[in-house]
């Protein structure tokens, strides 16, 4: 087990310079090669065509955090007020279902597509709250509630089969390990703690690679941390910006690893003290990574 504080640099490049607020939810297509994040409280989504390094910005009307494949022409949107179908020709977007669309007091944050094609997605209070968050499932269309009562959902990510479901509330500084039937994605067993981050920063988003270990970026830690499938810490990969908030597996042969950032809760001096603060990076660190799953939305 690496020490707490033995953080390894890798090659490093930044993907993006432009400065998120609240950088999270990053996706990559890989039949087109192209990556996908959200500034949640900046109301932006990106695009980046990993390959040529070529960045777009599309501004949002509301708050998203979110984004899951539908098929080459759809991706579903995880929002503040519910999920919605984007259509890539033009960037329209149209209504799904809404999530908490009368609950003025939270918005969306944490998701990931299960191997099955189930979305796990979470909400959380707009300030935090204590325990006015939740995660949900989006079966072949049908929405349910598994998780009420938390603070901070991150960490959304699963087994390379499909058994075993993870997630985490950041508030608590605790990992979840979850049994689950790979052919729905829905849980079939009681979550149990499985990781309890103690030290510098907090569990955020994770994503898990082929051989089942878990990247798991450390808010407030400026690292992602490398976990095996038993909860043993085997590595901490530098990132250079202090609050490190997801990571996602890109490029040709899903080796590599971009990583949202952000500045939020930082005020003038902090964010001097951290000057790669809320950028984009791309650490070249030589996963075994795979393919984002498509979100199925029916049958």
């Amino acid at each position: 087990m690496a020490p707490d504080d033995a953080i390894e640099d890798v090659p490093t490049s930044v993907l993006s310079a432009e400065r998120c607020h609240l950088g999270e939810g990053p996706t990559y297509d890989a039949a087109i090669g192209t990556a996908w994040w959200f500034d949640i409280l900046g109301r932006k989504l990106f695009e980046a065509h990993i390959a040529t390094g070529s960045v777009k910005i599309h501004g949002l009307p509301w708050m998203a955090s979110a984004l899951a494949r539908i098929d080459a022409a759809r991706q579903l949107i995880v929002t503040e007020d519910g999920l919605y179908i984007r259509y890539l020709a033009d960037g329209r977007m149209a209504p799904f279902l809404p999530v908490e669309a009368d609950n003025a007091a939270t918005r969306s944050n944490d998701a990931r597509v299960h191997p099955s094609g189930t979305l796990w997605f979470s909400t959380m209070g707009r300030k935090a709250d204590p325990r006015a968050g939740a995660i949900y499932a989006l079966h072949r269309g049908q929405l349910s509630r598994l998780y009420p009562d938390i603070t901070i959902p991150n960490a959304i990510c699963f087994s390379p089969d499909g058994a075993i479901g993870y997630f985490a509330d950041t508030a608590t500084n605790v990992m979840h390990r979850v049994p689950l039937d790979p052919a729905t994605g829905l849980p079939v067993g009681d979550a149990v703690p499985f990781i309890r981050r103690q030290g510098i920063g907090g569990i955020d988003g994770a994503v898990v690679d082929r051989d089942g270990l878990i990247w798991n970026a450390r808010w407030g830690g400026g690292c992602v941390d490398l976990y095996d499938p038993s909860g043993r810490r085997l590595r901490s990969l530098r990132v250079p910006a202090r609050q490190s908030s997801c990571p996602a597996f890109v490029g040709s042969d899903l080796s590599r690893l971009l990583v949202t950032t952000a500045w939020e809760g930082m005020d003038e001096r902090a964010r001097a003290a951290d000057p790669g603060h809320g950028q984009t990076y791309i650490l070249d660190v030589a996963a075994r990574g795979h393919a984002e799953v498509d979100v199925r939305l029916g049958p």
